[in-house]
């Protein structure tokens, strides 16, 4: 695991635009719904592409679809349905900051992931 360990946010900053990729998908940690927290017994879990989010800041707060792309490099996720409109009228997708989606549904196709979960109970 790696840590942090300095308390100056530049240096916390500098950490994680310099992280390398293995250490970004920790940043990808979304908080999971009420039901599924029960269900796992677990606070958050990481956002993969097919989980079924809610974002809960921001412009498209209430908002629910399905994530599309988890973009590692700027620790951003795509989520079907959130797009802002350009001043031509095409819609370009928004990335959202994955602290700010609650996980509604997860995707289990991966049975790695799921006996992961299982075996947290």
């Amino acid at each position: 695991m790696v840590r942090i360990a300095s308390k100056q946010p530049r240096k916390q900053r500098k950490f994680r635009y310099n992280a390398p990729l293995h250490a970004r998908g920790r940043f990808l940690n979304a908080p999971l719904s009420t039901e599924l927290r029960e269900q796992y017994s677990r606070r958050n879990v990481r956002v993969v592409t097919g989980d079924t989010v809610r974002v809960t800041r921001g412009d498209f707060a209430g908002d629910e679809g399905v994530v599309d792309i988890v973009d590692l490099e700027n620790s951003r996720i795509i989520v079907h349905g959130v797009a802002s409109t350009r001043a031509d009228g095409t819609e370009v997708p928004r990335p959202v900051a994955a602290s700010n989606v609650c996980i509604v549904k997860l995707n289990l196709k991966d049975k790695r992931r799921e006996e992961k979960l299982e075996a947290k109970k």
